[in-house]
């Protein structure tokens, strides 16, 4: 099959043949036989690399299951469809934003070891004794690498980073308990005593924000531009090694 002709959709997201095998439940290899046989509709990048349309990897899943195929979206997992009124703001794009956190197979993926060197070197840069990359599901904030937090995840509604994904400059909260966003918190009020957080957005090569790269404090202070700059720098290295698995 040739490459498509009309631009990308963003409500219908193209996977790669690795993220099209996390949503099947398959091996690569296998999805490989799918791509390659036309069982699974995909088309061929200058490259060489084979690409999928997320409606064709749903319209797979239906048919084996004997159901009618579900419009483009984030699938049948509860994790990855959006909720009944959320406590916390949504990007415009969650629908197609959870099925690229669906496909990234980073939501309970093991500890490893680039992205926890980059939550150290957060610390280091900015002088917070906590950093984190977080990975945003409909439910949950989930913790990818962690330093100074004993949680492993929140509730997506406890997540600062809920604001930060909904806006392209970094987020940063000075006194999150003078904050009427973040005032009652169970981060806030509870015994992380968080009060100043910092958070840049983590976007997949579709310009989807999985989650972010944040570092927090329990005292009130703001970041200098060196430090802010820094911390954005080290979020791009993050970006870099997300898609260069996908």
């Amino acid at each position: 099959m040739t490459m498509p002709s009309h631009p990308a959709d963003a409500d219908d997201p193209v996977l790669t043949t690795a993220a099209a095998a996390r949503l099947l439940g398959v091996a690569v290899s296998t999805t490989q036989l799918w791509l390659e046989s036309g069982a699974l509709p995909s088309w061929k990048t200058p490259g060489g690399h084979r690409r999928v349309r997320l409606s064709s990897v749903q319209r797979l899943l239906a048919d084996k299951a004997g159901q009618p195929a579900p419009q483009a979206g984030p699938g049948t997992d509860p994790e990855f469809r959006p909720g009944p009124a959320p406590g916390h703001p949504l990007p415009q794009d969650e629908n197609t934003r959870l099925a690229a956190v669906a496909a990234s197979g980073l939501v309970d993926s093991a500890p490893e070891p680039v992205f926890d060197r980059l939550t150290w070197l957060a610390t280091q840069v900015t002088d917070c004794p906590m950093a984190l990359v977080t990975v945003l599901t409909s439910r949950r904030q989930w913790f990818k690498s962690r330093i100074g937090v004993d949680l492993a995840e929140t509730p997506r509604d406890w997540a600062f980073c809920s604001h930060a994904i909904v806006q392209e400059e970094p987020l940063m909260v000075e006194d999150a308990s003078r904050d009427a966003r973040f005032a009652a918190n169970p981060l806030v009020t509870g015994p992380l005593h968080v009060r100043f957080y910092a958070g840049v957005p983590l976007v997949d090569a579709g310009g989807h924000p999985l989650g972010t790269l944040c570092v927090l404090d329990r005292e009130p202070r703001r970041l200098r531009a060196r430090e802010i700059r820094a911390l954005q720098e080290l979020a791009a290295i993050a970006v870099e090694e997300l898609r260069r698995r996908t």
